[in-house]
């Protein structure tokens, strides 16, 4: 990710105060809610400031926001080499070169450095108060102090500020800068996640039975994959195997999980059955990041499917997109009976290409990539949720676009 760099100094820069709209309210942006006090509370004395700016800061930044009336200086990281985990002092500087807008809050979040979802709202105001952004000074340098526990997640995190007034934000001023919603990009703490993994279908002149068993000698012909924990990548309770294969008409995946309670209470087709025991597969045919679709099977065999435009994009369109595809589904025990021990169940999905979102080629070319992920949802002991996945998200959302796997036509 590109980080700003730019030097700073005291100049002039014509005033434009810019609230850049948010695409949907921001519930975590924002101080929280402090109860009422009895009594009214002393006037703070007003901002501490800086004449120059410290020399020991680990993060430069130099981007602005409205117009260069507020400069983001950077910031200092104690310890320098924190990681995800950790305990950490962040002291941020700024400045504002002609009078600060008005009626804007602070904002601070830890973010993942890559998809960009908040992780963890750190929001308060400056210097516990005594600075909010309308009594800062000209030409002063503003110091905000805070100390962060990091989220203790693999790969990169980031730091990430700015101001907010009702349902928009102050604009940043250099696209770079910003995440797209005018969040300025901080510093950053950890290493890059694990590569990304693959899986390599394989083309089949016949088309497997669809009788929900993965018996048929069909299926021999492709390699298992074993899903793991979706938060960490770490090994998972119950075990889950899916496999893929293709051919001219349809994609087919099997699924294969151990359950000692198999259930479900959702018989609807697109119900929410993603509340409860579901494998699923998502796939971004074209590999943009952006179009995708969903395809949920329970071990009641019934499906869900969803076409996005981006990153959960209105889900009554989503869902209103009809896949096309058939299911079978073989339970090894009885489904909605916790007095006797189960097996699992295996299930298996016939996807027809022709109605899949921004396919490349139908059919698709040995050699075509397309960027997807496998998941299984189980409800341990009913209580528990567990996330599986075949490539490991690190958040909590099966959405997350930039940890999808590839899949790769053979």
């Amino acid at each position: 990710m590109k980080t700003p760099s730019r030097s700073f100094r005291f100049g002039w820069v014509g005033l434009l105060v810019a609230v850049a709209p948010l695409g949907c309210r921001d519930e975590q942006a924002g101080p929280k809610p402090r109860a009422a006090a009895s009594s009214a509370p002393a006037a703070p004395a007003g901002p501490r400031t800086l004449d120059t700016v410290p020399s020991d800061l680990t993060f430069r930044s130099g981007a602005t926001w409205a117009g260069g009336a507020i400069v983001y200086l950077g910031t200092r990281v104690s310890p320098p080499d924190a990681r995800p985990g950790q305990v950490v002092q962040l002291a941020h500087y700024f400045v504002a070169l002609r009078a600060a807008p008005q009626g804007f809050q602070f904002f601070t979040h830890i973010i993942d450095a890559d998809t960009g979802q908040m992780l963890l709202n750190v929001d308060h105001e400056p210097q516990g108060g005594a600075a909010p952004l309308a009594s800062w000074p000209v030409n002063k340098v503003i110091e905000d102090t805070h100390t962060v526990n990091l989220p203790a997640v693999p790969g990169r995190l980031r730091v990430g500020l700015g101001f907010w007034q009702g349902q928009g934000r102050l604009s940043v001023d250099s696209p770079e800068a910003h995440d797209g919603q005018h969040q300025m990009l901080g510093p950053i703490f950890g290493k890059e996640p694990p590569k990304l993994p693959e899986y390599e279908t394989v083309r089949t002149a016949k088309p497997p039975v669809m009788d929900g068993t993965l018996d048929d000698p069909v299926w021999q012909k492709a390699a298992v994959a074993e899903l793991v924990q979706s938060f960490d990548g770490r090994p998972t309770t119950l075990r889950t195997t899916f496999r893929i294969l293709w051919d001219d008409k349809h994609l087919y995946v099997g699924f294969d999980s151990e359950d000692p309670d198999v259930w479900g209470t959702l018989m609807k087709h697109d119900e929410a059955i993603y509340n409860e025991e579901v494998v699923e597969v998502f796939l971004d045919a074209d590999a943009d990041g952006n179009t995708y679709n969903e395809l949920e099977l329970s071990p009641n065999n019934v499906t869900f499917d969803a076409s996005f435009v981006k990153r959960r994009s209105d889900l009554p369109t989503a869902i209103a997109w009809e896949s096309g595809m058939k299911t079978a589904v073989r339970v090894r025990g009885t489904v909605n009976n916790p007095a006797d021990r189960d097996q699992g169940w295996t299930g298996e999905m016939q996807i027809p290409f022709a109605s899949l979102t921004a396919v490349p080629n139908v059919p698709p070319k040995p050699g075509d990539r397309w960027r997807f992920n496998a998941y299984r949802l189980e409800h341990l002991e009913r209580r528990q949720v567990e996330g599986q996945a075949f490539s490991p998200l690190f958040v909590g959302d099966f959405h997350n676009l930039p940890r999808f796997g590839w899949l790769v036509f053979k």
